[in-house]
């Protein structure tokens, strides 16, 4: 209530301030989602796994969304909510999963971190929002710590195990093919879903995901039953992680556009690697985060909360 107030007044700061507490409150929902990801792709699988995150999701959002009237704006742009659905959960959670079946949760966290750098690059195609020197340098810096993260962990050094190696460079693949799917979602979003309630984006494109996952989900399910503390983990993936979580995202699209509203990919990494050390017993290397050092500047860079030689020009 006191942002509007203060709307009149400073139209900069109440805007901030509007968005930043659901940013923060985004990245440490999303930073746990990592860990539960592993919990459950552990013993359902990458596709089952993302299937039942996604089902729970709709099964949470679409009630809510109707009790809030939001069905028209639903059967208005469900061909729009629905492919999003694909792109901006279906797809990305798959090969989260994926990866995660070999990697610890904070190393896909910290490579998400790029989403904003592939945000821009999308926009770049899709808009024509050409990024200037500084951009460039950026994405070019964020890919190389990209790479020196995964010439580490995917055994490109020497002495490493072949088949190890294999795995986790086909690991950090999947990650940067999610990141590339967020960033075609995020323009998707503000091309076909601008001026859509945030509550009728989020159901829909649940929906989506879970129809663009069903079949495989069914055909790759496991044969064993998964345990009580899996099915939890995926709970708390579908309600909390996946649910309450694009409620908020699709909010921040609206409120702060889609450049700010990707910027929660710097918040998860540092709440995904605290959830992994304390409860799953993970370790982070001194070059893991080096290697996140030089991917966030690169995407400060990139999405231009940081601009090379700006500040020395405005003050000659």
């Amino acid at each position: 209530m006191s942002g509007t107030v203060d709307t009149r007044a400073k139209p900069a700061a109440p805007a901030v301030g509007g968005w930043a507490v659901d940013l923060v409150l985004l990245g440490a929902i999303w930073g746990a989602s990592f860990m539960f990801m592993r919990i459950g792709a552990a013993e359902f699988g990458a596709l089952p796994a993302a299937a039942v995150r996604v089902t729970v999701a709709a099964l949470f959002l679409v009630p809510l969304a109707l009790l809030r009237g939001q069905g028209p704006a639903m059967a208005q742009h469900w061909k729009a909510t629905l492919t999003v659905g694909i792109f901006n959960s279906g797809l990305p959670f798959a090969l989260f999963c994926f990866a995660l079946l070999t990697l610890s949760s904070g190393l896909p966290a910290v490579i998400n971190a790029t989403v904003p750098m592939f945000g821009a690059l999308v926009a770049w195609a899709w808009f024509g929002e050409r990024p200037g020197g500084s951009r460039i340098v950026g994405l070019i810096v964020g890919f190389a710590g990209v790479a020196l993260l995964a010439s580490r962990s995917a055994g490109f050094h020497t002495g490493a195990d072949p088949d190890g190696g294999h795995a986790a460079l086909w690991a950090v693949l999947a990650c940067l093919g999610a990141c590339l799917s967020y960033g075609v979602s995020a323009s998707a979003t503000r091309r076909f879903l601008g001026g859509v309630p945030p509550m009728a984006s989020a159901a829909g494109s649940q929906i989506g995901a879970t129809l663009f996952l069903a079949i495989p989900a069914i055909w790759l399910w496991p044969a064993r039953m998964p345990s009580l503390h899996a099915w939890l983990a995926m709970i708390a993936l579908g309600v909390v992680c996946t649910g309450l979580a694009y409620i908020l995202f699709f909010r921040l699209i609206a409120r702060a556009g889609p450049a700010r509203a990707l910027t929660v990919t710097f918040l998860v990494p540092v709440f995904a690697v605290f959830y992994g050390v304390v409860f799953l017993g993970e370790h982070v290397t001194p070059w893991m985060l080096g290697c996140a050092v030089v991917i966030v500047c690169g995407v400060a860079l990139s999405t231009g909360l940081v601009t090379l030689g700006r500040r020395a020009r405005s003050t000659g």
